[in-house]
């Protein structure tokens, strides 16, 4: 699937009802820039922003968008991940999900029960695809264990400038998979602000946002998911890969970074 590289977040969306007028315009503008990867999950806002997102992708056809949602590690029983994959197309507002993914590695319940509730929604059409987030390694072989045919597509990640640590070990084994690696939270800590980032940025016309989710995609296998609620940051977001950067701007970042 050609699935956009960067796409939209939506953790902390859908706590306010006075912000989610601003919230489901938001999303409505990444989505008319062509941000049509939305991700979500129905620990945020208690459902409420997959709720927001539910208004925001109103009209919109179905095929044209790739929605991803998480189920609570609490819920993930066999017979909990499925009600908690119909209860989030429910408050989603569409028949599926293009990636299911168990939102972190808890013991509470066996991986394999969670696993096999994955691939029982993929033969019911509610998700084309199941992925995990937060898992190590380790983790991921043992998810994977579990599903037998099906595949990881993905695993979603903390990744950002001051937090690059999945580049050691996870990233190699994602990539030997074939899985994708979905950053989150790609801005925060403000690592993007700084140093040699701003300066490449004025070099090119471009802001520091742009430079710092560039490089944090740079390869084929990294994709990531900025939360944006004010339209000038969602602008910026989308335009982030309208340049490349060159092979020492890359080599200047890592070394800072």
């Amino acid at each position: 699937m050609k699935v956009p590289v960067i796409g939209q977040g939506t953790w902390h969306m859908g706590e306010s009802r006075r912000a989610e007028r601003e919230e489901v315009a938001a999303l409505r503008l990444g989505l008319e820039l062509g941000l049509t990867h939305i991700d979500t999950a129905e620990m945020y806002g208690d459902g409420g922003a997959e709720r927001v997102v539910a208004q925001a992708i109103k009209g919109y056809s179905r095929d044209s968008l790739f929605i991803v949602t998480k189920v609570l590690p609490s819920n993930a029983s066999y017979d909990g991940t499925l009600k908690a994959c119909e209860q989030s197309l429910e408050r989603l507002g569409t028949d599926h999900v293009d990636v299911y993914l168990v939102h972190w590695w808890s013991s509470q319940h066996a991986i394999a029960d969670t696993m096999r509730a994955m691939e029982a929604l993929v033969r019911r059409g509610l998700t084309r695809f199941v992925g995990v987030s937060n898992f190590d390694v380790d983790q991921m072989k043992q998810a994977q264990a579990a599903l037998g045919s099906t595949r990881l597509a993905c695993n979603q990640v903390l990744y950002q400038l001051r937090d690059r640590a999945i580049e050691r070990d996870l990233v190699p084994h994602c990539d030997r998979q074939k899985a994708a690696i979905v950053g989150y939270t790609p801005l925060a800590r403000g690592g993007f602000m700084r140093g040699p980032v701003v300066d490449i940025a004025k070099a090119r016309g471009c802001t520091p946002r742009q430079v710092a989710l560039n490089f944090l995609t740079r390869r084929a296998s990294l994709f990531t998911i900025p939360k944006a609620s004010r339209p000038a940051h969602v602008r910026e977001n989308a335009a982030a890969l309208d340049f490349t950067l060159s092979p020492e701007d890359l080599r200047t970042i890592d070394a800072a970074f």
